[in-house]
């Protein structure tokens, strides 16, 4: 075989061009399994902490928001619900919240940083059922030691309008409040908890 007529110098640039033409287009496969790979925005998003605005909340208005996929609890508690909540301290499991999940700031008998707004994890403790909002007085179906709170129709749990579990239910612990703390006085973030209560 004859070499003589072959330009080395155009077959260097071919090899060349075709590695790198290459090279490129393995990048452009290589980029969707790479990007499949990492979370979705929609995943990110749902760990990220989230802010709410509650400066037009009603007093006794119950707001639900989501944070990393559990539904989230904000009420605004009114001033005869907080002198109701010390009345029931001999029907709790946990009345001072000593077995349940709460940032430090929270670990208080109202349960919350501002005692007039509650903010909880919609799940009741048992079996991560979502409890309803009962806030009336002595319900025909509860009975008249129901003071205003959160029931479980899954299995009967009962919690104040503090979050704290009543006695001889099959929830274990009081509700779950989130990490949270105040931008303003109207606005909250859920999933941050405040400078005191990371330290």
């Amino acid at each position: 075989m004859n070499n003589e007529g072959v330009d080395k110098s155009k077959r260097q640039f071919l090899t060349s061009a075709l590695t790198v033409v290459g090279a490129v287009g393995t990048g452009y496969l290589a980029v969707p399994f790479l990007a499949q790979m990492q979370p979705s925005v929609k995943a990110m998003a749902a760990g990220a902490p989230v802010e709410v605005d509650i400066s037009k909340m009603e007093p006794g208005q119950l707001l639900r928001v989501a944070w990393r996929g559990k539904p989230v609890w904000i009420l605004n508690r009114t001033p005869e619900v907080l002198a109701t909540l010390k009345t029931l301290e001999g029907e709790l499991r946990d009345p001072l919240s000593e077995e349940s999940i709460q940032p430090a700031n929270a670990k208080n008998p109202i349960r919350s940083i501002k005692p007039e707004i509650f903010v909880a994890v919609g799940l009741c403790t048992h079996l991560g059922c979502s409890p309803t909002f009962r806030p009336e007085i002595a319900p025909a179906d509860l009975g008249s030691k129901w003071q205003g709170g959160f029931f479980c129709p899954c299995h009967g749990s009962w919690f104040d309008l503090a979050g704290r579990v009543y006695r001889g239910v099959p929830a274990p612990t009081n509700l779950e409040i989130p990490p949270y703390r105040y931008v303003t006085d109207t606005q909250l973030i859920i999933g941050e908890p405040t400078v005191e209560a990371s330290a």
